[in-house]
């Protein structure tokens, strides 16, 4: 990874003495060396150890404390702060488990799948330049017959490149890339748009004529 060079020596800059304090603090409760519940040194311990002055301490113990990584008590001290568990804000779900698991039968049609021309919308959204070559599938997806999710899907060659050559009567698109993208690699976006005149027709449902 190349770094950024300046004038100013990182160890004198008033920013890398306050993180260099935060790094230590963070690095004693990752390791294990302090437990949640024990007492972490004074901010005239941390002062006198660093050599920095109490406001370089404090803003270190500050966003400490607003990360949730310390709890610091007025007049008592500062400790490290009970674990909690994290959650994902969104998890990525195979909807034909979701579907069985509620004991109904699952189907799924596969109506497209073809490489297209990115747009200008689909190329921002997969860092793409405009008219690079992406795969494209569409799907329904059925729950007991009846249609509940339209799939429309750009995929980024270079992420899955072998997706274009599969055959979906089996495994569908949206498992396809569960089983074999990384999940790191994975940006889901959900938003609100206005329906193309295919996608009520796809799904069998009507479309409401405005007043």
């Amino acid at each position: 990874m190349n770094h950024a060079v300046g004038t100013t020596s990182p160890a004198s800059s008033p920013t890398a003495l306050y993180q260099q304090v935060k790094e230590y603090i963070a690095r004693q409760i990752q390791s294990g060396a302090w437990q949640p519940g024990d007492r972490v040194p004074s901010e005239q311990e941390l002062v006198t150890r660093f050599g920095v002055s109490r406001m370089t301490v404090n803003r270190a113990l500050r966003e400490l404390s607003e990360q949730g990584r310390v709890v610091r008590v007025a007049g008592v001290g500062t400790f490290v702060a009970e674990h909690k568990p994290q959650s994902t804000l969104l998890s990525v779900v195979n909807l034909q488990d979701e579907i069985r698991m509620r004991g109904h039968d699952y189907a799924c049609d596969v109506i497209l799948v073809e490489r297209v021309a990115a747009s200008i919308e689909v190329a921002a959204a997969l860092e793409l330049r405009t008219g690079e070559s992406v795969f494209h599938s569409v799907c329904v997806h059925r729950e007991d017959g009846v249609p509940v999710q339209l799939e429309d899907r750009y995929v980024n060659p270079r992420v899955a490149p072998d997706f274009i050559s599969q055959d979906f009567s089996g495994i569908k698109p949206g498992e396809y890339l569960l089983r074999n993208v990384p999940y790191d690699q994975v940006e889901h976006v959900v938003d609100a748009i206005s329906a193309r005149p295919s996608r009520p027709r796809n799904l069998k449902c009507r479309r409401r004529n405005r007043a």
